[in-house]
């Protein structure tokens, strides 16, 4: 099968979307950065539903498809929380949810010989909502009528990832333990 297909396309074009997004951050075009933001989140949900739909999974998608969200998100979370929109503690939290499935993944292939670390729901639960609280702050500060991020959606996003980078936690200790 062709690494060269719609599904890798377009999670190519989201890491190439990333720099575009940083910039407009920077230079505090933020309603370009929302619309360059909402591209960049239509592509990770187009480029995996295409992948499943028309049988067009590679190797190359799934390693590209979560680098790419991974460099969306935490560039995102950190600029974010540079520019004081959201908590510095909600930035740590996700990157440490991120350090610890991608180390844990690491030692799990280095150590287990097992590379095979299937998403969890909680997981893409935690990105979804990543994504919308993100997608809401650059809202509020594009569009005056929209009223700044409500604590529950920041409360939701810090719950979501840390639970989840516990159940990583807890499938890969189940996964040494079947060693």
């Amino acid at each position: 099968m062709s690494v060269i297909n719609i599904p890798n396309t377009l999670t190519v074009m989201r890491i190439i979307i990333i720099p575009g997004f940083v910039t407009a951050i920077i230079y505090g075009e933020n309603r370009l950065a929302l619309y360059l933001f909402i591209l960049a989140s239509v592509t990770d949900l187009l480029d995996g539903l295409l992948a499943r739909l028309t049988n067009q999974k590679t190797e190359l998608g799934t390693f590209l498809d979560p680098l790419a969200d991974k460099f969306l998100l935490v560039t995102s979370f950190i600029l974010f929380s540079v520019y004081g929109w959201v908590p510095k503690w909600l930035t740590i939290t996700v990157i440490s949810r991120d350090l610890i499935v991608v180390i844990g993944w690491l030692l799990l292939t280095l150590i287990y010989n097992k590379s095979k670390v299937e998403p969890v729901l909680l997981g893409k639960a935690a990105i979804a909502s990543q994504l919308i609280l993100l997608a809401y702050v650059l809202l509020s500060i594009s569009v005056a009528s929209v009223p700044p991020v409500p604590d529950f959606l920041v409360g939701l996003t810090a719950a979501l990832t840390a639970v989840s980078g516990i159940q990583y936690i807890y499938k890969g200790l189940k996964l040494t333990h079947g060693s």
